[in-house]
C-alpha cells in the first residue's frame, strides 16, 4: 500500500500521545482501514522540527521532546524558518494542529489551518478557536478543494461529540444543551464537596496537573464559553462570540455552599447551556444546582457530559470519564480516518 504522509504541528502532551496511538494502532490502521500512516514532518516551539519524506521514528521523537532534545536530530531537511514554512515544505496529506492559541482570535492556528487547506492537506485540530472564529471560512475552504476540516477533539476530547450529529441523527435539528464541560472546574467543586476550601481544592487540582498555572481561564467560564460557542456555531449553525455569552465562574463558591447543596440532594455545577429561541441563540455558563434526577447530577471529577434536545429525540446525555491526552489522542485519529477513508463512515 502507499504510504500517507501526515504531520504534527505540536508536540505537546497531546501531540507525543497522538503519536503513540499511531504506533499502537498501525497494524489495525493497514489491515482493517488499508493506511500505512507515516508522520513525515514535526514541528515544535522548543525542540525544533523533523521533516523526513520516509517517515520519521516516533519513539525516538516522544523521547527528545520529553528530554530537552532537539528533534533535528532526525530531520533530512534544514529548519523552517516558521510554522508556515512548515506546513508548506513537510509533504503531508494531513495536518494536525495542536498549538497554542488566542482564544479572542483563534490565531495563529486559523493561519495554520488556513495554509493547511491551501496547500492540499486535511487540516484536523483540538484547538476551539478556530471553530469560533472561522467555522465556516474554514469549511468552505476545505470544500474547494474537496479537502476536510475536521475538529472532533475541541469538545469533550474524543467523544463523539460533532460527528454524533454529522453522521448518526439525520434529519434531527438540535433545539438544546447543556452539560459540564470544563474538566477543572468540576474536579474543584468535587474536592469541595469531599470538605477542602476552594484554595486547597484549586492546589490540589495544579499540583496533578489538571489546573494551569494560571487557572483563570477556568474558574472564570472562559474556556466553558469558548466550547458553548463551538456547539451552537457548528451544531445549531448560529455563529456565537464566547463575549456575548452570559458568564459566571465558580470562584465565589464556598465549601458550605457545596455541603448545603449535598444536604439538600443536590451539587454545584459549572454549567453549560444553550437553547434556540425565536430571538435567536440563548447561551450561559454559570453555577448551578443539579437535582439527582438529572443525569448530570452524577458527572464527578475530571468527567464530563452533555444532554442534547431535539426536534425528533427526547434527551440523549453522552458521558466521558475522566479524559487525558491519550482520549483528545483518539478524536484527532478518529478524524483522520473520517478524512482518509470517508467511505468507512458511509452506509
Amino acid at each position: 500500500m502507499e504510504p500517507y504522509p501526515i504531520a504534527l504541528l505540536g508536540f505537546g502532551n497531546v501531540g507525543r500521545a497522538f503519536a503513540r496511538l499511531l504506533l499502537e494502532k498501525r497494524p489495525e490502521l493497514q489491515q482493517r482501514y488499508g493506511l500505512d500512516v507515516r508522520v513525515v514532518g514535526i514541528m515544535t516551539a522548543r525542540h525544533g522540527a523533523a521533516i523526513d519524506s520516509g517517515g520519521i521514528d516516533l519513539e525516538k521523537a516522544c523521547h527528545l521532546a520529553e528530554h530537552g532534545g532537539s528533534l533535528g536530530e532526525l530531520s533530512r531537511q534544514s529548519q523552517p524558518k516558521d510554522n508556515l514554512a512548515f506546513i508548506q515544505s513537510c509533504g503531508a496529506q494531513a495536518l494536525f494542529e495542536n498549538t497554542p492559541v488566542d482564544y479572542a482570535s483563534g490565531q495563529p492556528a486559523v493561519t495554520h489551518l488556513q495554509t493547511a487547506l491551501e496547500t492540499g492537506m486535511h487540516a484536523i485540530t483540538a484547538n476551539k478557536g478556530p471553530v469560533v472564529h472561522a467555522y465556516r471560512r474554514l469549511r468552505e475552504l476545505a470544500a474547494r478543494h474537496r479537502l476536510r476540516f475536521l475538529f472532533e477533539a475541541t469538545v469533550m476530547d474524543g467523544a463523539p461529540v460533532f460527528s454524533l450529529w454529522r453522521e448518526t441523527l439525520p434529519a434531527a435539528q438540535l433545539s438544546a444543551f447543556r452539560g459540564i464541560l470544563n474538566s477543572t472546574t468540576n474536579l474543584i467543586l468535587s474536592l469541595m464537596e469531599d470538605g477542602l476550601s476552594f484554595e486547597e481544592a484549586l492546589g490540589q487540582a495544579q499540583a496533578t496537573g489538571i489546573a494551569e498555572t494560571d487557572p483563570s481561564g477556568d474558574l472564570e467560564g472562559w474556556d466553558a464559553a469558548v466550547k458553548v460557542a463551538a456547539l451552537t456555531t457548528v451544531l445549531m449553525d448560529q455563529p456565537l462570540d464566547p463575549s456575548r455569552i452570559q458568564r459566571q465562574g465558580i470562584t465565589e463558591l464556598t465549601r458550605e455552599d457545596l455541603s448545603r447543596a449535598r444536604q439538600q440532594g443536590a451539587r454545584w455545577k459549572l454549567l453549560c447551556r444553550a437553547e434556540r429561541t425565536s430571538e435567536g441563540i440563548q447561551a450561559s455558563v454559570r453555577p448551578a444546582l443539579v437535582y439527582a434526577n438529572d443525569p448530570l447530577y452524577h458527572v464527578s471529577g475530571t468527567s464530563s457530559a452533555i444532554t442534547f434536545q431535539s426536534d425528533v429525540l427526547g434527551d440523549l446525555t453522552l458521558f466521558e470519564t475522566d479524559p487525558g491526552p491519550e482520549t483528545t489522542a483518539y478524536g484527532l485519529l478518529a478524524d483522520f480516518l473520517r478524512a482518509a477513508r470517508p467511505e468507512r463512515f458511509t452506509a
